[in-house]
């Protein structure tokens, strides 16, 4: 029988990134493209943490990458593209559920456009529905942490509503990347996929899916008809959401019999990329982090994380995510801030910093903010125990340590809710180029941790889905043995650095604390 050829998309926040697979996992090509109006800084204010993506960047580059990896390949032997994409990255939409930014009248406006997981300009937003929730008869937001977050579905949908009257009135919905890419790539309606709902829109099967309308209008009343327009129903992501259209099929010389498998989050794809088993916590680690782990069961909610939904990560198993606003975002900001112009690089950087001995200088990881646990949009980053002497390598080594200590305590608020975890697994840039940083993480979270082999795990795990929903293989588990790429490195950690790294980690969260609350009092 003919080898069956599989495509796996995963769309990053600067890039978007493909990988042509056969059925055994081999890599037969890659290809990347970088989006060339975000590139050119178009849409956004970092200032204001505000963060607009042009879906046209998301076509263009798509298209690029797609016709790269088929060149000189058996096109007749593609049977199924799976897609993954940053989240929650939404975008409002048309009634036929077109981006606004893809019309004349809206090519222009940032508030028509995808809104990026990072763009934190609805903390107002994120305040008013953690307000309603803990005032409402049933918390919407315990299966999401208890914590609702300002990178989230419903408040940047809400934060856009309030702020633009033009696109209030021609918006009839609210579409996430990862569901938008592949209905446009099926010429299909938008089929809601479980991730993005169950860990961004309060999605939950014990209420009958999205929150109720009363429940909404109490957050704000611009919410009013806003549920109806959206979905009660989600997909895991082996469910295909159709066929290639007739004009994809063209563009791409491919055939309309190709399978298009259901849209995910790129942490969750990737974990599934790196064939995750129930109690291994998957960190992706790049600009920012995802950590990924699977349950069979749970008989509680997890305070403080980004959400546990059946189906997320593994059909028939509890998907748990947490992560970080920012880990390799925070390495290019110091670098830039001390370059003025000249070469300075992380490399450098980081070689310095590792030849150094241990110091007092603690960082705290809030450049961006707060992801988990306990989501906080508020805080910001802080550098403490400096004098006359700190030099540049010193400073990015707390840096380092900062983001290690933010790893940390989110595995042990896992452990701390009663998920063990048995394995550490790292996936994405930060992991394959940086010894330093990988091997600060595993003295400090006092763990093994293990590389994947694949530099495109992600885009690996949506290939893997498709593999799944085009019938390759019959299930998830099948298509991950069957296609596994395997580890390339492992970081244990220094027994001698164990005393030292806890009593810093002890500080980083007493100061940790008073920050926060320093912070926190001058928010009205």
């Amino acid at each position: 029988m003919k080898e069956k050829l599989l495509i796996g998309l995963d769309f990053g926040s600067d890039s978007v990134r493909a990988v042509l697979l056969n059925q055994r996992g081999e890599n037969l090509a890659t290809a990347v493209s970088s989006y060339r109006r975000w590139s050119e800084k178009l849409y956004c204010n970092a200032a204001e943490n505000c963060f607009r993506q042009h879906p046209l960047d998301y076509i263009e580059s798509m298209t690029q990458v797609l016709t790269q990896v088929l060149e000189n390949q058996d096109k007749n032997a593609v049977a199924g593209i799976g897609v993954d994409t940053t989240g929650s990255t939404p975008c409002a939409v048309d009634e036929n559920g077109v981006p606004l930014a893809l019309s004349e009248e809206f090519a222009s406006n940032p508030n028509a456009m995808f809104v990026l997981w990072k763009d934190h300009t609805a903390v107002e937003e994120a305040r008013l529905i953690n307000q309603a929730a803990k005032k409402s008869e049933i918390d919407y937001t315990m299966y999401s942490g208890g914590c609702y977050s300002a990178e989230w579905f419903w408040a940047k949908y809400l934060h856009i509503l309030r702020v633009d009257e033009k696109v209030r009135k021609a918006c009839h919905g609210f579409v996430e990347h990862c569901d938008w890419i592949v209905a446009l790539l099926a010429n299909s309606k938008v089929k809601a996929g479980r991730c993005a709902a169950g860990h961004k829109a309060l999605w939950h099967e014990s209420w009958g899916g999205l929150p109720p309308e009363e429940f909404l209008v109490s957050i704000d009343p611009l919410l009013a008809g806003r549920r109806a327009e959206l979905y009660t129903e989600t997909f895991t992501a082996d469910v295909p959401i159709g066929n290639l259209s007739k004009e994809w099929a063209e563009k791409l010389d491919l055939s309309t019999d190709v399978v298009i498998a259901g849209g995910a989050f790129d942490c969750h794809m990737g974990a599934v990329g790196a064939s995750i088993k129930e109690n291994e916590l998957i960190k992706v680690i790049g600009t920012s982090t995802c950590d990924i782990m699977t349950a069979s069961s749970l008989t509680e909610c997890i305070p403080g994380i980004c959400g546990q939904v059946d189906g997320s990560v593994l059909p028939g198993m509890i998907g748990l995510e947490a992560g970080q606003s920012a880990f390799g975002d925070i390495f290019t900001w110091f670098k830039n801030l001390i370059s003025y112009g000249s070469e300075v690089s992380i490399e450098k950087l980081s070689s310095e910093a590792e030849k150094l001995p241990d110091n007092d200088i603690i960082s705290l990881d809030y450049l961006n903010g707060r992801r988990t646990p306990d989501a906080n949009q508020y805080l910001t980053g802080a550098i403490f125990n400096l004098n006359l002497g700190s030099s540049a390598p010193m400073i990015f080594k707390s840096l380092v340590e900062s983001v290690a200590f933010g790893a940390k305590r989110i595995a042990d608020r896992f452990i701390e809710s009663g998920v063990p975890i048995t394995q550490v697994t790292a996936i994405g840039g930060v992991a394959s180029k940086s010894k330093f940083v990988m091997q600060t993480c595993a003295d400090i979270m006092g763990m093994p941790i293990r590389v994947a082999a694949s530099e495109q795990t992600c885009a690996v795990g949506a290939a893997m889905f498709a593999a799944v929903a085009s019938g390759v293989y019959s299930d998830i588990n099948t298509a991950m043995r069957e296609m596994n790429s395997g580890y390339k490195t492992e970081y244990f950690p220094n027994a001698a650095k164990r005393e030292f790294y806890q009593q810093k980690y002890l500080r980083y969260l007493k100061l940790a604390k008073l920050w926060e609350d320093e912070v926190m009092s001058n928010v009205q």
